[in-house]
């Protein structure tokens, strides 16, 4: 048994298809079979059940596996260990979000508090989000809703409100408050399924027996504002853009929504059992032994100020 055949096999249990799991090893499918084959045979039991073209991990396995995805994460990381052990800086940190806005300036402090550090930054969704984390492709993710992966640790960085931007001119403008029954009729834009803001709009409505009209769908959120102030639908926008200033510059007037849970929890999540880099623990102290953010701010110059009750 080597290196190879426990690769080949977590790839090929990955997409339960041979065909599938060569073109992602850049390798025959023959001389991948074959490979698989010579690992059963080693093992003396199958661990796979044919099923025409696609196989099935059977229980022994998914037994198998799980002994060498953690075999192969240690090896991994102790490549990684040995690679900034040589280097002179502290190692390397990724961070995944669902927007690079919300980390954009927490990053940038960090570097100048540790400019030896290399910091990666990656744009995903939730989904991509476990992926990344279970294959160490990143160290944390700054997520906006929870994620599902399994063994993983998370925690709380900030609660902010939700609010709900309008065009300037709309009905809603110089509005207090709404309710979700009250803009049943407005189309919305929001981001695609996946996304922490689509997540909350489809719940929020869902809770009234609704479903939203949404005008436009995209995989920018930082881009809704923009939209909302074209007059292409009103959208759910974090407090932490209102308190930033933008509508100075993309002007939208903000309406609080009425609802239970109209907010965005931010969490840090990290792998239980991955290995952190200096730079990976040094972001981590960094980002938890300060305010992510304060959860409510006066309102920018020229936005009008809403009720704080």
């Amino acid at each position: 048994m080597d290196l190879l055949q426990l690769r080949y096999f977590q790839v090929v249990a990955r997409f339960e298809h041979i065909s599938r799991a060569a073109q992602e090893l850049h390798v025959a499918q023959p001389s991948l079979s074959r490979t698989i084959a010579r690992l059963e045979s080693e093992l003396g039991s199958p661990l796979f059940e044919r099923q025409g073209r696609r196989i099935r991990l059977n229980p022994y396995g998914a037994m198998f596996l799980r002994h060498v995805e953690r075999a192969l994460s240690e090896l991994d990381d102790g490549c990684r260990a040995v690679r900034e052990a040589r280097d002179t800086g502290l190692g390397r940190v990724s961070v995944a979000s669902e927007t690079l806005l919300t980390v954009t300036h927490l990053v940038g402090r960090f570097r100048v508090d540790h400019p030896r550090a290399d910091v990666r930054l990656f744009q995903s969704t939730a989904q991509e989000m476990d992926r990344r984390l279970r294959t160490g492709e990143v160290d944390f993710c700054v997520a906006s809703q929870p994620l599902t992966g399994t063994n993983l640790e998370s925690l709380e960085l900030a609660r902010e409100e939700v609010l709900l931007a309008v065009p300037p001119g709309h009905w809603l403008d110089g509005r207090q408050s709404v309710t979700i029954p009250e803009i049943a009729d407005e189309p919305f834009v929001t981001t695609r399924p996946g996304h922490w803001q689509r997540t909350l709009l489809d719940r929020l409505f869902a809770a009234e027996g609704l479903t939203p009209l949404l005008s436009c769908e995209g995989d920018e959120p930082g881009a809704s504002q923009d939209m909302i102030s074209a007059g292409l639908g009103i959208g759910l926008i974090p407090a932490m853009s209102r308190r930033a200033g933008t509508a100075t510059v993309v002007p939208v007037a903000w309406v609080r929504l009425d609802a239970p849970g109209c907010e965005r929890v931010l969490t840090l999540v990290w792998g239980k059992d991955s290995y952190l880099s200096e730079a990976a623990l040094k972001f981590r102290e960094f980002i938890t032994s300060r305010p992510f953010m304060t959860h409510r701010m006066p309102a920018a110059r020229g936005e009008g100020a809403l009720d704080p009750s």
